[in-house]
């Protein structure tokens, strides 16, 4: 099992250019399923989850070419094959949650859809009652048998409707968006999901010929079509991604240039970052993030859907807050077991107590390097900024869990003077 190691203690200065959301780029591919013209994404990130994503759709007869190319020349071309397959099966399903989004493409095109229930997740559950029940109110009959989703559309497709979330949820609703693209009528999707990642699955369908408004709004209106097309369109950049190297910046008192995204994109990110004294320049084509010239300063913290922060950025956040002067409550009220990184930052010398749903920080001096396992995605990245900071050399286990979201971190950070080098294991 791969590892990193991270000698630590020394600012990070240079530019980095950042990658497609992954986020928004694993709707977009499971969108192809709604057509038979071809769909080309441009700027599509080079990580697990989406080669993951591939293996789902080859398995539900969608011919993919990736052309090879890194960030913003990076494309791939997908086409449904003639063939009609509609199950999703658990040994690919279990691989990544969001696979789950093939569901509402399959039961608004070909009219069924048989998917593996995902399962667990380790930073908590996240069950997919909210998008059944989106398709439901859309006409789908749907039945849970053997560990999948069987899902039907009625004999003369799913027709619109009026869908009422109960909390936000993102997946549910670029499921109940995708349905409704081709459901006969119009549907509206009331406390729908405003994160960026929402908004340009619904520009891209609109692209393809859907008729979509209220697009960055909690209320979408869409009127289905009877078909769409295909059509080349570009991810958008990743704003975890920027809000992480925006961090490193910060954390171990460098200057990072982060292009080709946008600082919309981070906004309440980079509150927080000028909130604790980091100097944040906004750019025609990204940003600029300097550190202060002392210590950060603690901030308060409480995780929101969209427009608010990211729980995606919440251990992060985290590291840079045990570098601060002062405390800091951070909260977290998206997801279940989402601090399991905090054992992990006091082993390197952290002071964090939790508290239920909180976490009181108080920053230290200096964080000691340690050797340290990651246990999801987020929490991994988290490790590598604290190990960044950390005079010595830092080891990371279970890194696998940064190829699923990071692509070629460690490269990316060694160009701005990290030493940071990945171990075969």
């Amino acid at each position: 099992m791969d590892q990193l190691r991270v000698k630590g203690g020394t600012p990070l200065n240079g530019t980095i250019q950042i990658s497609g959301a992954k986020n928004a780029a694993l709707p977009l591919m499971a969108a192809s399923l709604l057509t038979g013209d071809e769909l080309k994404l441009t700027n599509l990130p080079d990580l697990a989850d989406i080669s993951s994503m591939a293996g789902v759709l080859d398995g539900l007869g969608v011919d993919i070419h990736r052309n090879g190319g890194k960030g913003p020349k990076s494309e791939c071309a997908m086409q449904v094959r003639d063939t009609a397959e509609t199950t999703a099966p658990y040994d690919m399903v279990r691989k990544m949650r969001a696979s789950v989004l093939v569901l509402g493409p399959l039961v608004a095109r070909r009219g069924h859809a048989r998917v593996s229930l995902p399962g667990g997740c380790a930073i908590g559950t996240r069950p997919v009652d909210l998008h059944l029940k989106a398709l439901e109110s859309l006409g789908a009959g749907i039945e849970l048998k053997d560990g999948y989703i069987d899902a039907r559309a009625p004999s003369g497709g799913l027709r619109g409707g009026h869908i009422v979330f109960p909390f936000v949820t993102v997946g549910g609703t670029e499921n109940a968006l995708m349905a409704a693209a081709l459901a006969d009528g119009e549907t509206e999707i009331n406390n729908a999901a405003r994160e960026p990642e929402i908004a340009d699955l619904a520009r891209c369908l609109t692209m393809m010929g859907a008729k979509i408004e209220g697009i960055g709004t909690d209320t979408l209106r869409i009127t289905g079509v009877p078909a769409l097309s295909g059509g080349e369109y570009r991810v958008i950049a990743d704003r975890i991604e920027t809000g992480s190297y925006a961090v490193a910046a910060a954390i171990t008192g460098g200057d990072l240039t982060l292009t080709g995204t946008d600082a919309d994109l981070v906004d309440s990110v980079i509150g927080i970052l000028e909130r604790a004294g980091a100097r944040v320049d906004v750019l025609d084509d990204g940003i600029r993030v300097a550190a202060p010239e002392g210590r950060l300063k603690g901030v308060d913290i409480m995780t929101e859907p969209y427009p608010g922060v990211p729980t995606d950025m919440q251990a992060q956040l985290m590291a840079m807050m045990t570098r601060a002067q002062g405390a800091s409550m951070i909260t977290e009220q998206i997801f279940e077991n989402r601090f399991m990184h905090v054992p992990e930052l006091c082993r390197m010398g952290a002071d964090i107590n939790v508290h239920g749903a909180s976490a009181i920080v108080r920053g230290v001096d200096s964080l000691s390097a340690a050797p340290v396992m990651a246990t999801d995605l987020r929490a991994s990245v988290s490790l590598v900024l604290a190990a960044l900071s950390a005079p010595g050399d830092s080891v990371i286990s279970r890194v696998y869990h940064l190829d699923r979201g990071y692509e070629r971190l460690p490269e990316k950070l060694a160009a701005c003077g990290a030493d940071i080098e990945r171990i075969a294991g």
